[in-house]
């Protein structure tokens, strides 16, 4: 039971004070929007606060199945997101998403804003959304949607999904973050079905046909289910499925598939579910600091290396060793 003056503090705090102290936790995990909100911008942000922050919200985190939802441009990923989002929130799922959108070349923010077209979202308490900025990360996500993962996950929310910028196939970190992973393709793309069998399809837990109202969408499953054919073991496995988001079509399926998924992975416990998060944030910090390294620090030793190259003196590899070792 809760002390009255614990509760008296919740209801007092307000987002600009520590986001760290036992009040603005409790208000977090009570699902506050502008405490989950204000704890976001921090993580975003990564102001000189996260470290703590992050440490405050480690005993509440684990209990959330995280959706990564991939796919080519057109397929309509929002839509159906937006779908499954009504149809978690009937089975009283609550639900936290993080849309990464392509990045402003002015500001560096997230260009679709706050993804005003998935209106499933909309005057929803169950449902909160937030649009996050790509960066320029070729791989569909920046370190700082792990983050967010952490702050939606401490808010208890049920899922949480994870809908990628949509650049194709280099679009596979998603693959070492979510739990489930939604590939998502639909009639009319061409050549994006090629190019999925060389990434996207490799990664995925669940393949979707969306537009599936539309003409040439059972050509494309059978596409699909024609590319798993090859493969080996339980990758040969993986459903393939069709739904049409803008009417529900197919989109109970898909939460059944999810959750058949989902539920295997959970339990195997949290631990290695949050250590694969955790590897990707290292390898993400770590290739960072290699390119600010050669950005910044290498200078005319890059440019020597890069004559040497030319010259046929020096393999590629050689040379990135030389760099990395620093002497």
């Amino acid at each position: 039971m809760t002390h009255p003056e614990a509760k008296d503090a919740a209801r007092s705090a307000r987002p600009t004070d520590d986001l760290t102290s036992p009040a603005a936790i409790e208000r977090l995990r009570a699902r506050d929007r502008r405490f989950v909100a204000a704890a976001i911008t921090e993580l975003e942000r990564l102001t000189p606060r996260v470290t703590q922050l992050l440490e405050a919200l480690q005993p509440h985190l684990g209990k959330a199945l995280v959706i990564g939802f991939t796919g080519p441009p057109g397929a309509g990923k929002s839509t159906l997101v937006n779908a499954l989002i009504r149809v978690l929130r009937a089975h009283d799922k609550t639900v936290g998403v993080i849309a990464v959108d392509p990045s402003s070349p002015v500001s560096g923010g997230a260009i679709l804003g706050d993804r005003i077209r998935m209106t499933a979202a909309l005057d929803d308490d169950g449902v909160f959304v937030r649009s996050l900025a790509s960066r320029g990360y070729l791989g569909g996500l920046s370190p700082a949607a792990v983050r967010i993962i952490d702050a939606l996950d401490a808010a208890g929310y049920d899922v949480i999904i994870l809908e990628t910028v949509g650049t194709g196939q280099n679009e596979i970190d998603v693959a070492e973050v979510a739990d489930v992973r939604v590939v998502i393709s639909a009639p009319g793309l061409g050549d994006d079905i090629q190019a999925m069998k060389s990434g996207l399809l490799e990664i995925a837990d669940i393949l979707v046909v969306n537009k599936g109202d539309r003409e040439g969408a059972e050509r494309t499953l059978q596409q699909l289910v024609g590319a798993l054919s090859i493969r080996a073991g339980a990758a040969a496995k993986v459903p393939v499925l069709k739904t049409t988001a803008t009417t529900g079509a197919g989109v109970e399926d898909l939460d059944a598939a999810i959750w058949s998924i989902g539920g295997a992975v959970m339990a195997r416990g949290t631990q290695e579910r949050r250590r694969r998060r955790a590897r990707y944030l290292i390898a993400r910090a770590a290739a960072d600091l290699v390119a600010e390294r050669i950005r910044s620090g290498a200078g005319t030793r890059l440019d020597k290396l890069a004559d040497e190259i030319l010259s046929g003196r020096l393999p590629v590899d050689a040379a990135a060793r030389d760099i990395l070792s620093g002497d």
